[in-house]
């Protein structure tokens, strides 16, 4: 016998796979899948439009101290002026082409244009001829009428159709191709500036593509002197037009214009031009984990030769703090974890010997940079708070720049994102003070972007967190009432809604001002202030359940008049805002209020807008949960018009509306009781769409697990059980909704079931042998749901058929078929006994050991 160790035996795809995959590599329009997880990591490729535009924004850019407030509101009143002049341009340039399509869609010209002029008939004895001697054409069509042509007017040109050509004079079109272009006089010109930029992109000549020149030709083919001689050209050669590939232009993206010497160092220090995604060795800087090309453009001066420390003696005290700030930020962004921490102590404890200029110069382009990943954010994003705790007052002349980079962070999809945002924005208000954040964020309360004001007033509300709500009150109030612009009211009023909705409870103690603040909102002019004061309304009443009804009193009058006067999103706010107001009455106010608003809720139900139906749905669960609320109301006014508008499969496919349905159908049911609702569902459990299946069957588990099953009749009770049993069968989602349902219904029914497990046995029987291995395990878990009832109600022989059979299916192949089984024998032997186990436990001992 060999004393070799046998070789491993090696697995990979088939050949053919491997094929399929390298032409798919090939072709042009594959996505490239390691491409596609690099750019998910990028925060801006993965956002939207709306997050992105905060690339938009040039102020708070550039390097230096920020401007001050006067030039701060002096262009933001310019840039309210030019946006307002490009509306009115954009508006009159719609109305004229309105105005020339209702022209042109006019089937009837004007006399004018259609020479419908009667010349008068000649008398007699008139020698004047008449006005026009041609005779007339003969018109084609009765209703198209000839235009005079007028000397010295050019016709307007008519539409060419190819119906209009006759076969003889029909002439195939060519189909124009930039392929076709001839190629540019000189052959080492590798601009066309003779092409059309394309989407607005100026298009260049391939250099790959281009033609070579006799002097290229001579260096690469062998002359004369090698015994070669240059065959002169055929006279009946005629050359094909030369193919030139056209490619956009290359625009460099980054942080600074570089020099030559910068960017070749740049390139030189990161391995070419690409960078690397592997630990890197840097003169001047150590281990790096990656190196991306953006970095070796901002990172150029510390990077390749003349990057290192041994170098700095040749540089001013300033340009000494910029190269050394720039290494720890290389560290830190980039480097291994002892590197990374190192750094981060360093940039920290030196941060007032750096100061405030250098380092945000530095730290914030980073931040604003399109390829920042997530973990590169969250670092600087470290940076940033640690240099604010060490510089504390000395941030003050670059407080807006570090909030245009930092509020973006507030509308993160990110959780943590936001948190981080709302801990720097904290920070900075501690460090900067009350008057100097408001003088700073005041231009931009009625910027002419709706997502400035947006992130402001997210902002200003991290802002009144920390300093507290009283201290920013009176500027509130001035904010929310002026009548200089709609947007400064529209965005104080979102303060108070952003307050409310991130401070919760501690609003209470500033309730009533607060409400009294944007009270005037409920009847300003413009719809968007009345929307936003409703829906801020709605966040203070949330936060404030179940207290504060007495703060409301003032609203109560204008939110009730609202909701008879107003239509689309204005109506679902004042309904949003009422719905949260209601719980907060004493009962028999509430059942007032409910009654006298519900005709306006059933008359919504129709409606086709999303948003509006969840408000519907949220405000219709509101309501039903309030004690002044009879169940009889709900079941003779709500329940069939309920049912009908929104149990229909749509719902069942949007994620959001299948959630808020489900617990609006729950609340109902806890005042019309379980026969009530579970009568009207569950012939749904029928339904030929399992989407609807499964949220009848959630909405059954839910109902009959808060409140029992009590009241459900006989009825009813073979409905259930069979409309169950066809949703178990017919599943082939991968949840346990079902399953959870059938246990949750038949454990509920307790002894009312035992008419039912013989055939509910009989179809675990049949699914412990069916080929899908899914199926099996699915009847198994069910069967260890159900062990303790089967038990419970003494059908041991159905127990024993099914550990029989579990025990012949131990030899499942599938391991997750195989632990439910297992499982399923363990649930029988627990509630049977091991001395009345079949087959013995010394059977199921010996399997195992096999």
């Amino acid at each position: 016998m060999s004393d070799e160790r046998p070789a491993l035996q090696t697995y990979t795809a088939p050949q053919e796979i491997l094929d399929e995959h390298a032409e798919l590599a090939d072709q042009d329009d594959t996505p490239d899948v390691f491409e596609d997880n690099a750019r998910s990591k990028q925060v801006a490729a993965r956002q939207s439009d709306y997050h992105n535009r905060r690339f938009n924004r040039v102020d708070g850019q550039g390097e230096g101290e920020d401007e001050s407030y006067e030039d701060r509101m002096r262009r933001i009143n310019l840039q309210k002026e030019e946006e307002r002049i490009r509306r009115h341009k954009e508006q009159m340039e719609k109305d004229k082409t309105e105005d020339d399509k209702m022209v042109l869609d006019d089937k009837t010209p004007p006399r004018a244009l259609a020479g419908d002029d009667t010349p008068p008939r000649a008398k007699a004895d008139d020698d004047t001829p008449p006005r026009d001697s041609t005779p007339p054409k003969k018109r084609r069509r009765w209703d198209v009428e000839e235009v005079k042509e007028e000397p010295g007017v050019a016709a307007a040109p008519k539409r060419k159709s190819r119906w209009d050509q006759t076969p003889s004079e029909a002439v195939p079109e060519v189909k124009k191709s930039r392929w076709d272009q001839t190629p540019a006089a000189s052959a080492t010109t590798s601009v066309i500036t003779s092409t059309p930029s394309v989407g607005g992109v100026m298009m260049v000549e391939d250099k790959r593509y281009r033609r070579m020149t006799d002097e290229e030709l001579d260096g690469l083919l062998p002359g004369g002197e090698e015994g070669y001689e240059t065959v002169p050209v055929p006279d009946d050669y005629r050359p094909a037009p030369s193919v030139r590939k056209m490619v956009p232009a290359q625009t460099e993206h980054g942080f600074m214009m570089q020099d030559d010497s910068d960017a070749a160092r740049a390139r030189s220090a990161a391995g070419g031009i690409q960078g690397s995604q592997e630990q890197t060795e840097i003169e001047g800087i150590g281990t790096l984990q990656f190196l991306k090309p953006e970095d070796t453009q901002y990172f150029a001066k510390v990077l390749g030769e003349g990057g290192g420390e041994d170098d700095d003696s040749a540089y001013t005290l300033e340009e000494l703090k910029e190269r050394k700030i720039m290494r720890l930020l290389l560290k830190i962004k980039n480097g291994t974890p002892p590197v990374r921490k190192t750094a981060l102590r360093q940039i920290t404890d030196r941060a007032r010997e750096f100061g405030a200029g250098p380092l945000f110069d530095k730290i914030l382009p980073l931040l604003m940079e399109r390829t920042l990943e997530d973990q590169e954010r969250h670092l600087l994003v470290k940076v940033i708070d640690r240099v604010l705790y060490k510089l504390d007052d000395l941030v003050r002349p670059y407080v807006h720049k570090i909030l245009v980079v930092i509020e973006p962070l507030l509308i993160d999809e990110d959780y943590y994102a936001r948190v981080e945002g709302r801990e720097i924005i904290s920070n900075l208000a501690k460090a900067a003070g009350l008057a100097h954040m408001i003088s700073t964020m005041r231009p931009d309360i009625d910027h002419v972007d709706e997502y400035v004001r947006n992130t402001t007033a997210r902002a200003f509300s991290v802002v009144a967190s920390a300093l507290g709500i009283p201290a920013l009150l009176p500027f509130l109030r001035a904010v929310c009432r002026s009548k200089k612009s709609w947007q400064a009211r529209h965005t104080g009023i979102r303060i108070i809604q952003q307050i409310a909705i991130m401070m919760g409870c501690a609003v209470l103690p500033h309730l009533r001002n607060l409400v009294d603040t944007v009270a005037d909102g409920l009847q300003d002019e413009q719809q968007k202030v009345r929307t936003m004061t409703a829906l801020s309304l709605a966040a203070l009443a949330e936060s404030a359940a179940p207290y504060g009804i007495e703060s409301f009193d003032n609203v109560l009058k204008p939110l009730w008049l609202g909701i008879r006067q107003h239509r689309g999103k204005t109506l679902a706010a004042f309904l949003k805002a009422i719905g949260y107001i209601i719980p907060l009455m004493d009962p028999e106010y509430a059942g007032y209020y409910v009654r006298e608003c519900m005709p306006i809720l059933i008359r919504e139900f129709q409606t086709s807008d999303e948003e509006m139906r969840r408000i519907v749905l949220q405000v219709i669960k509101q309501c039903a949960s309030t004690e002044g609320v009879t169940p009889t109301y709900i079941k003779e006014e709500v329940l069939p018009e309920f049912f009908k508008a929104f149990w229909v499969r749509r719902m069942a496919l949007d994620k959001r509306n299948y959630k808020q349905l489900v617990e609006t159908t729950v609340e109902l049911a806890q005042k019309a009781g379980v026969s009530e609702i579970v009568g009207r569902v569950c012939n749904d459990l029928k339904d030929e769409s399992e989407p609807f299946r499964k949220m009848v069957m959630e909405t059954v588990t839910k109902v009959i697990a808060s409140i029992g099953a009590a009241d459900v009749d006989e009825r009813l009770e073979v409905l259930l059980i069979d409309g169950i049993i066809f949703a178990f069968q017919e599943q082939t989602l991968e949840d346990t909704i079902m399953l959870d349902g059938f246990a949750t219904v038949v454990n509920a029914l307790g002894d009312r079931v035992k008419p039912y497990l013989p055939q509910i046995v009989s179809m675990i029987l049949w699914r412990l042998t069916n080929k899908s291995a899914k199926v099996r395990m699915l009847a198994a878990d069910l069967t260890t749901r159900l062990a303790p009832i089967i038990k419970s109600s003494g059908e041991d022989n159905l127990l024993s058929k099914l550990g029989v059979v579990i025990f012949e299916q131990l030899g499942e192949e599938y391991p997750d078929a195989l632990g439910s089984l297992i499982a399923a024998e363990g649930a029988i032997a627990n509630v049977v006994g091991m001395t009345q186990m079949n087959p013995p436990v010394k059977d199921l001992r010996e399997s195992n050991e096999k």
